[in-house]
């Protein structure tokens, strides 16, 4: 899970990199083109196309798109915004699935959780600080985003029982490629030799990060993984001082601490009522 979540932090940090000297939706596009290739590669599509069935097709296809829009809108706001500032943002998904878990999935969600996640949205505002003038308008593409991959991860929680692993992955993957396709003409007529490089190694960070997570599902339970999520965040706030040479403010920090904690606060609850761990992803693109 650290490995995982470390490839994906490392992946927004090639994104970000990237996207200062090309368009951001070449951007995604290529990610996800070199993403489906390196997949398609490791699992000998051409011996099996397993990958490529689905039961629900029409769903699927609407989970692709969500994924792609918070990768759109991730992918757009990080060349504005650092590394910190678009994690702590993205990090509280969580806590729109958890609001969500009761309506939409009919979870019971305890009083506890709801504070859990009130305190989890005060922090959002922390981080964003709306009203005093120190907002950027590109925080607003980092929510966006956040209620995409959330969007994304209920999806996933309902599909998951009829879709395979490997299939809810390639999917996802192919619909960013088939929609961006017409519009990322130049991603193929404008790279040069280093871009192509970090064109390939975001795929390749890509699926290695969700390689690292399907593994690590698979030798232990959600429940003992989910607190490593949050490593992420600190991955992204020292590749944001490394790479870019940002230093995130004071309230980014405080604003992050508090999404950090609510988040593993509500997964202690998850855990005391016995309820099975599933939606503690890290934010993926």
């Amino acid at each position: 899970m650290i490995f995982a979540v470390s490839m994906f932090a490392c992946l927004d940090a090639t994104a970000k990199y990237l996207g200062r000297s090309i368009a951001s939706v070449e951007v995604v596009w290529l990610r996800y083109a070199t993403h489906v290739l390196l997949l398609a590669i490791f699992l000998r599509v051409w011996r099996d196309f397993s990958p490529f069935r689905t039961r629900k097709p029409i769903l699927q296809t609407v989970r692709g798109l969500t994924l792609l829009g918070a990768t759109f809108f991730n992918f757009w706001a990080l060349q504005y915004l650092q590394l910190a500032e678009t994690s702590a943002i993205t990090f509280a998904a969580p806590m729109v699935v958890t609001a969500l878990a009761g309506p939409v999935l009919g979870e019971q969600v305890g009083v506890r959780r709801w504070c859990a996640v009130i305190v989890g949205f005060i922090g959002v505002l922390v981080v964003l600080r709306p009203g005093t003038g120190a907002m950027h308008w590109a925080a607003g593409l980092s929510v966006l985003s956040m209620l995409c991959f959330a969007s994304y991860t209920m999806m996933t929680r309902i599909m998951r029982r009829t879709e395979s692993a490997m299939g809810l992955l390639m999917l996802s993957a192919l619909v960013g490629v088939v929609v961006l396709s017409p519009f990322s003409y130049g991603a193929l007529t404008s790279l040069h030799g280093w871009q192509w490089v970090l064109a390939f190694l975001m795929g390749a960070l890509g699926a290695s990060g969700h390689g690292a997570l399907v593994i690590a599902h698979r030798i232990a339970s959600a429940s003992l993984l989910a607190p490593f999520i949050y490593m992420q965040m600190f991955w992204m706030i020292t590749l944001g001082y490394v790479v870019f040479n940002d230093t995130p403010d004071r309230w980014t920090v405080a604003g992050t601490l508090i999404i950090a904690a609510s988040g593993l606060y509500i997964l202690h609850r998850e855990r005391v009522r016995g309820q099975t761990v599933v939606n503690r992803t890290p934010p993926i693109r």
